[in-house]
């Protein structure tokens, strides 16, 4: 019984794996943070550049060679 409880004492990995653990919970937090801030301003470049090719469409749409 004393054997098996210096062993179970000794016995690392279960730490090991916790540790793991909270890395890859670090990692994900700062991902999703990443993630929001650049996500955002994608949103905004996509949006400004949808305007554009709007603005560019109904520009040319009226001035077309008449064949």
């Amino acid at each position: 019984m004393l054997t098996t409880l210096k062993q179970l004492i000794q016995d690392e990995s279960g730490a090991t794996a916790i540790e793991y653990g909270l890395i890859a919970a670090l990692i994900s937090v700062a991902a999703v943070g990443a993630f929001t801030i650049v996500g955002g301003d994608l949103g905004n470049t996509f949006n400004f550049i949808g305007n554009k090719l709007s603005t560019a469409a109904s520009q040319g749409s009226g001035s077309g060679s008449g064949g």
